[in-house]
């Protein structure tokens, strides 16, 4: 890459920070405030500088994006799903940002999901020749989300939910990245919407059986979703009513309907502690009730099931009584605690993450040695005190299942997801009396051939001893001579699982020689919970020495060699990479940081910011416990740059960003620049007009894919 011109410079302003007898010194402390024009001046220097650094990568980021872009069908629709008489699926058309919603009436249930996805292809072709709508299969158009999005720089759904009946749909959007949605209701009839509009709305929402009441949260000052609120169709909704109120701040709040659409069910999270209030989908002005009181360090979720000669329960996924990676039990609706019945019994080492309730059949979630198995278990099993079922066998040795849309109570039928680093997506339709799976659609991907890569999960050892699984794909027949350069891909927060999913855009690097691996490290999910709680509040700093662990593993057995070694991730996972940046600047030849999380300690002590205080469980509590405070400030990535070489960084935020602030990246890169003492470049690009997600539309997000691509690939010398 050519000599870059100078960056810009932030002006220092000194800003001091004191807590437990410590000082900090913040020059960058002033980039907060998004109300100070010069930061807004600042921010779009930044852009301009590193859009005159990559220029003359414009023509390599144009063929990267044309190569995703050939290897995508852009024309193209989903699979469809049943739901209430009707089949929904979703479309795309060339030239679209973002998708559409259609449907077509089988009340006799006389379809297939194939026969509809056939009819939905065929009616494709039609749209181009102009004769749209004339095969009966063709489909009613729902939604558009090209038409909402029209003179918006960004669009994002958040709620879509149908009213019971199927005549209504309630949706909310959000057009500039904040997360605060409009929510607005549309007649599926007439095909308009209907003048009851409510601002300032969350994700999460619930139809009545009436199909006139509906259920939504709101967002305090905090963007913490504390409220439900209660709104019936025609009325003025500034006469809404409050449903229920969480005033502990640790607390986020949800609503859903049940999948028999018999309750309405509040859910109430905190990082350690769960409780669920439940509703008569009936009487949807009836009080919230308590499914299980909620006790400190006591997490549950339910689901609502039907039982032979029992009638309604709560089937009660919980980790109480030591079940660290979870239990489930049969709690009758409007039981006590001591109601309680476990029919699935604790299994160290095999995290229970997920239970789906039908009429006949509950699917379980399992996670075990790294991977996901769906277990089918009859309703009539739940009676027993070990439920054990059968588990549907996967074909690979890695791979990633996803759960699909399952809204029919009545099915015999489960939906769900396939996909590994070389397998494209699968939707899978597996008949739960018969075993037997039909593959109802493949992710087309032109140009593609599985067979030119090879998968595997090998295993790093930390510090510790512990081993640390990695995912990785790469061509078939790459050397293991240290010679190809690797992009390790890491997050490890929240318990949320980084699991090995197939990626059209990757293909791009995959074709230049690239090894792609996944480093699944503590503090994600993806080895149970124990495997979570390794890797938070005290225990963090195993999530990066994990990381470069496995960098390290990576370079001694020949995978890569660390002037061709790339680290990406985003947000929590932005965090991990300026933390190994600072730990060892000498692994990386380029780093990416995407909206990352870096200035740990000030942002955990401000508890005016959107999520402080519903972070504390995670992170730990920085005003309050001067342990947790030297902790933070041990691995913060802002608080510990130093003087000395870094790697090359390309750095993302978003201006609207209500998770993690657009001022992190933006004074972690002015510190950067003022610490190193290398010629290697510091990038920061600002969205701004987006949020934590970035860009919307599919166009703009192959842009901005390819544009990080070329800064990777250029890193290490590949300009072509």
């Amino acid at each position: 890459m050519p000599d870059a011109p100078t960056p810009p410079a932030a002006e220092r302003r000194p800003h001091r920070l004191e807590a437990h007898g410590e000082v900090r010194h913040d020059d960058w402390y002033w980039l907060a405030d998004r109300d100070d024009p010069a930061v807004i001046a600042h921010l779009e220097a930044e852009n301009a500088y590193t859009d005159t650094v990559l220029a003359p990568t414009a023509t390599l980021q144009e063929r990267l994006f044309d190569e995703i872009k050939g290897r995508v069908v852009e024309t193209d629709v989903s699979s469809p799903s049943p739901l209430g008489g009707w089949w929904y699926w979703t479309r795309t058309d060339e030239g679209s940002q973002y998708r559409s919603y259609w449907r077509r009436a089988d009340p006799d249930h006389l379809l297939d999901a194939s026969t509809v996805l056939a009819d939905a292809t065929a009616a494709l072709d039609q749209t181009a020749t102009g004769q749209a709508g004339a095969l009966p299969g063709a489909g009613q158009l729902v939604l558009d989300e090209n038409t909402l999005a029209e003179g918006h720089e960004f669009f994002s759904l958040g709620v879509w939910d149908l009213s019971p009946d199927q005549t209504v749909l309630a949706y909310a959007s959000d057009t500039d990245g904040s997360e605060r949605y409009r929510l607005r209701f549309r007649d599926l009839g007439r095909g308009h919407d209907l003048d009851d509009v409510v601002e300032e709305v969350s994700y999460g929402s619930a139809w009545a059986r009436d199909g006139r009441t509906f259920f939504y949260v709101r967002l305090d000052e905090a963007m913490r979703p504390f409220q439900v609120w209660r709104h019936s169709l025609g009325d003025d909704p500034a006469a809404d009513s409050l449903v229920y109120q969480e005033d502990d701040e640790r607390f986020f709040l949800s609503v859903e309907l049940t999948r028999s659409e018999r309750f309405v069910v509040i859910h109430l999270e905190s990082k350690m502690t769960s409780e669920v209030r439940w509703i008569d989908a009936a009487r949807p002005g009836a009080e919230p009730a308590v499914v299980l009181a909620r006790r400190h360090g006591v997490e549950y979720d339910v689901e609502h099931a039907v039982l032979p000669g029992a009638g309604d329960v709560w089937l009660v996924r919980t980790n109480d009584g030591g079940a660290t990676d979870f239990a489930l039990g049969t709690l009758p609706v409007g039981g006590q605690h001591h109601d309680f019945q476990v029919v699935v019994p604790h299994r160290p080492g095999t995290k229970l993450d997920s239970v789906d309730a039908f009429s006949g059949h509950v699917v379980l979630g399992e996670r075990a040695g790294g991977l996901e198995h769906l277990r089918i278990v009859p309703v009539d099993a739940l009676t027993s005190s070990w439920a054990e079922g059968h588990v549907i066998e996967q074909p690979d040795q890695v791979y990633s299942l996803s759960g699909g849309a399952n809204g029919d109570w009545e099915t015999t039928t489960y939906r769900y997801g396939y996909t590994s680093l070389v397998t494209p997506m699968s939707s899978i339709d597996y008949d739960v009396a018969s075993r037997r799976l039909r593959v109802v659609k493949v992710q087309p991907v032109r140009g593609y051939r599985s067979e030119d890569y090879r998968t595997e999960r090998i295993w790093a050892t930390a510090g510790d001893g512990t081993a640390i699984p990695i995912s990785l794909v790469c061509p078939k027949d790459q050397p293991l001579d240290g010679s190809a350069p690797c992009l390790l891909y890491g997050y490890g927060s929240y318990e949320i699982t980084m699991d090995p999913a197939f990626s059209p855009a990757r293909v791009n690097l995959l074709e230049r020689g690239f090894t792609f691996a996944i480093a699944h490290v503590r503090g994600g999910g993806e080895m149970g919970r124990s495997w979570y709680e390794q890797g938070r509040l005290g225990h963090k700093s195993n999530t990066f020495t994990d990381f470069i662990a496995c960098a390290e593993h990576l370079v001694a057995t020949g995978w890569t060699a660390t002037d061709r070694l790339v680290a990406r991730g985003g947000s929590a996972g932005g965090l991990l990479m300026g933390a190994v940046s600072n730990l060892r600047p000498d692994l990386w030849r380029a780093v990416v940081a995407e909206v990352p999380f870096v200035d740990v300690v000030t942002t955990m002590s401000d508890t005016s910011l959107p999520l402080t205080v519903t972070e504390w469980e995670e992170w730990g509590n920085p005003l309050d416990d001067p342990a947790a405070y030297r902790t933070m400030k041990g691995y913060s990535p802002y608080d510990n740059v130093s003087t000395g070489a870094y790697p090359a960084f390309y750095v993302t935020a978003g201006l609207n960003d209500p998770r993690v602030g657009f001022w992190e990246p933006a004074k972690w890169v002015a510190k950067l620049r003022s610490a190193r003492t290398d010629e290697g470049l510091t990038l920061l690009r600002t969205e701004m007009g987006a949020g934590h997600q970035g860009v919307s539309g599919r166009y703009e997000v192959w842009r901005d894919e390819a544009r990080v691509q070329a800064f990777v690939l250029t890193s290490v010398g590949i300009d072509e």
